[in-house]
């Protein structure tokens, strides 16, 4: 492996139906930034209206975030989430291309081309994201999140790891958790 390899950034994807993608980023973020590397965190689903713990960690430790999204698919018109979608592209790839960070994260990239509720294709174009990942600049990690990757996203990744429920406390009953789930 050449140095010029060594030195390239790498495109990490988090997926599957189990708990664990956005954490696992976060953690990627705290040990990168602990290393001296600038980390940007976008997060494409969740809304600036909610306060979520990363939110007000990442905060404390310098680490930027972004919620660029409108919640949930369920809680907003589509209209709402497809002007959030388009918003947020356009700024991910915005800072994605400018090359200023070390480590971007794109949080539910994956659930945010999943969505057939409503057409997304022409605010978040899957050739555009496909092209973008590839012409990065070349030292960029680039982590995304999600349920639901495309295949296509996947065959380009360096790793892949798939999130897969054994089991949850959901299925008790139990709902989301402060200092867990958010």
């Amino acid at each position: 492996m050449s140095q010029q390899d060594k030195k390239r950034g790498l495109l990490l994807v988090y997926t599957g139906d189990g708990k664990g993608k956005t954490t696992a980023a976060i953690g990627l973020a705290v040990r990168a930034t602990g290393r001296g590397k600038k980390v940007l965190m976008i997060q494409f689903i969740k809304s600036p209206e909610r306060t979520y713990g990363e939110k007000i960690i990442f905060d404390r430790l310098g680490i930027e975030i972004v919620q660029k999204g409108a919640g949930f698919t369920w809680t907003k018109t589509p209209e709402e989430h497809r002007e959030a979608l388009k918003e947020a592209w356009s700024f991910a790839r915005e800072k994605l291309m400018g090359g200023e960070y070390d480590v971007v994260i794109l949080d539910e990239l994956n659930n945010a081309l999943a969505i057939d509720r409503f057409p997304i294709d022409d605010v978040l174009p899957l050739a555009e994201v496909l092209e973008t990942i590839q012409n990065r600049p070349r030292h960029i990690h680039l982590v995304i999140t999600g349920r639901s990757a495309k295949q296509e996203i996947m065959d380009m990744a360096d790793l892949v790891t798939e999130m897969k429920p054994i089991k949850h406390y959901y299925d008790e009953g139990i709902p989301a958790v402060l200092g867990v789930e958010f």
